[in-house]
């Protein structure tokens, strides 16, 4: 049940975000819902990998390369996903950015 709720306000982020960044496009709910599980499973399994990958650039960095792990796994998902559409770099941020706040938000509301 805790997994449908999460996935549900991803999804609502990542509506919020095709809504208010140009270059982000999802071409139906099926799309939409398809995204939201997709990104739960690859921040589950992949972005763990690359984030003990590249820990040293991020030491070096001093946290900011997980910005660029962040909005790759968005693009990851528009790659794998035909319905969600993510075009560069900064719209993939700003989706990570949006859906960060709704679920920010959104656990005031449902607990963690």
């Amino acid at each position: 049940m805790e997994f449908l709720i999460r996935a549900a306000v991803v999804a609502l982020g990542l509506w919020v975000a095709a809504q208010t960044i140009k270059g982000i496009e999802v071409h139906s709910l099926g799309s939409l819902v398809a995204a939201a599980v997709l990104l739960a499973v690859v921040n589950a399994i992949v972005r763990p990998v690359l984030v003990f990958l590249t820990l040293p650039l991020t030491v070096v960095t001093l946290g900011l390369f997980l910005l660029v792990i962040n909005a790759a796994m968005i693009g990851l998902v528009s790659v794998l996903l035909k319905g969600f559409e993510v075009r560069g770099f900064w719209p993939a941020l700003g989706c990570w950015l949006v859906v960060s706040i709704v679920s920010w938000v959104a656990s005031w509301f449902v607990g963690r």
